[in-house]
């Protein structure tokens, strides 16, 4: 989703957005912003690091020296202070002059120095919320794709355990934000909707998302996840959903039209939503699986409602040629996401029900034919 710049996210998600979409839309507005805001920063290892894939944001040798004599007399008082703190004042002290050298190391983008002296000043915080605080800036670097995911991983968990042993009310409910986020780049929409929909009433991760991103990303990651009763009860009468509906048009289209089963609007809205995903820099890269799982939500709501329906109107129902519904339906019927068969001569899908009936019997039948195959293994093993 493109929307405008928030004053109140942090600058390092501004960055990466900028970042992407000089890098992934050649867009030389973005670039020129870009090389602004990181001179204004002495982000010199950033912008070195980012001028091999934009040459355009390259400085000169005279630039370069300028901002790098600066950042080492910036660096050599704040060294100074660390100093000064370690002997003559108390842990408070030294702890906030480490958050103090971790925050430049950052700022300018030497993010592996920053992790280290965020590590280092974590270790000599006091309390839960002063340690949460310190991951939180390693998790937003990682979400805005500055360290590794396997750090970002890592510091993910590290920081539930501390909410779980003693963090606030509201740095809990951040943290699912972050952690959201961070599972819409394992693609795993399901906990993500999860975590997003926990935050509805309760969003104060304005650092990482404006308010309307945030109802897009829970939206759409429910329209994926979450069956139609629970969209209509937890997201089409939501007040929080409903405040941003003037903004998030297209995303308001795909729900209305699933939750009031106008299939026809739904696939227009989606045709929409294609260009928006492209603009994202979470959601491109699934774009098109994205597209495709809300394309198998419709069809399978649609054809859950009946045992036979026949391919006409099913086409005109979604607005598709029958040849395009039935090659269509035929991808994803071979590869077992939707449970009917088409009929081509008599132009009629027949949908399959799952057995729930007897589905408990046969898993447990299953189940024990594989527990005794180990029995019997392990019986050789013992006879032996």
């Amino acid at each position: 989703m493109n929307t405008a710049v928030d004053v109140t996210q942090d600058i390092c998600f501004q960055i990466a957005d900028l970042k992407f979409q000089a890098k992934e839309l050649n867009d030389t507005n973005a670039t020129e912003r870009l090389k602004n805001i990181l001179i204004n920063r002495k982000a010199l290892p950033l912008l070195q690091a980012l001028a091999k894939d934009l040459p355009s944001i390259a400085l000169t040798l005279e630039e370069t020296d300028t901002l790098k004599a600066s950042n080492d007399q910036e660096l050599a008082s704040i060294e100074e202070k660390i100093k000064d703190a370690e002997q003559n004042l108390g842990e408070s002290e030294v702890q906030e002059a480490l958050v103090a050298r971790a925050d430049f190391l950052a700022r300018i983008g030497s993010f592996q120095e920053a992790i280290d002296a965020y590590e280092k000043a974590e270790s000599h915080a006091v309390g839960v919320g002063s340690k949460l605080d310190i991951l939180f800036v390693i998790l937003r670097l990682g979400l805005a794709g500055f360290i590794s995911k396997k750090l970002l991983a890592k510091t993910l968990e590290r920081s539930k355990d501390l909410v779980e042993n003693g963090g606030d009310w509201e740095r809990r409910n951040r943290l699912k934000v972050y952690e959201a986020t961070y599972l819409f780049q394992k693609r795993d929409f399901k906990a993500a909707s999860k975590l997003l929909l926990d935050s509805l009433a309760t969003f104060s991760a304005y650092e990482v998302h404006s308010y309307s991103q945030f109802i897009f990303y829970t939206i759409l990651s429910s329209l994926i996840a979450v069956d139609r009763p629970t969209l209509k009860t937890q997201v089409v009468t939501s007040p929080e959903v409903l405040s941003c509906a003037s903004q998030l048009k297209t995303v308001f289209g795909l729900l209305n039209g699933l939750v009031l089963c106008n299939y026809h609007q739904f696939m227009n809205a989606l045709l929409g939503l294609f260009g928006e995903l492209e603009h994202d820099r979470y959601l491109k890269p699934h774009n098109f699986y994205i597209i495709r799982e809300l394309r198998i939500v419709a069809y399978h709501q649609f054809l859950i409602s009946y045992q036979s329906v026949t391919l006409e109107a099913m086409a005109k129902a979604f607005g598709f040629s029958q040849s395009f519904l039935d090659k269509e339906l035929a991808r994803f019927i071979v590869s077992g996401r939707i449970n009917c068969k088409i009929d081509r001569v008599q132009g009629v899908i027949e949908t399959n029900r799952p057995d729930t009936r007897n589905s408990l019997y046969q898993q447990t039948i299953k189940q024990g034919d594989v527990v005794l195959n180990k029995i019997q293994k392990l019986s050789r093993f013992i006879d032996i």
